[in-house]
């Protein structure tokens, strides 16, 4: 069986790339809010850290830098 985090199966379940961007809106489904998120390939990446979004509504993933805003 393949590994899941590969490149190649990540492509074929069309995994959002982790880091790839720097700027991510979320919705209240998303929360809690950890970066990098569900549903990225996580091989690549940096360990999961959560993010405290609820209070301001903004946040800033301090291993990659990435922006999260909430929409509501």
């Amino acid at each position: 069986m393949p590994n899941p985090d590969t490149a190649a199966t990540a492509r074929e379940n069309r995994l959002i790339e982790p880091n790839a961007e720097n700027h991510y809106t979320v919705s209240r489904a998303d929360l809690p809010l950890h970066c990098p998120m569900e549903g990225m390939s996580l091989w690549n990446s940096h360990p999961r850290v959560y993010l405290a979004i609820e209070e301001t509504g903004r946040a800033k993933c301090p291993y990659c830098g990435a922006d999260y805003t909430l929409k509501d």
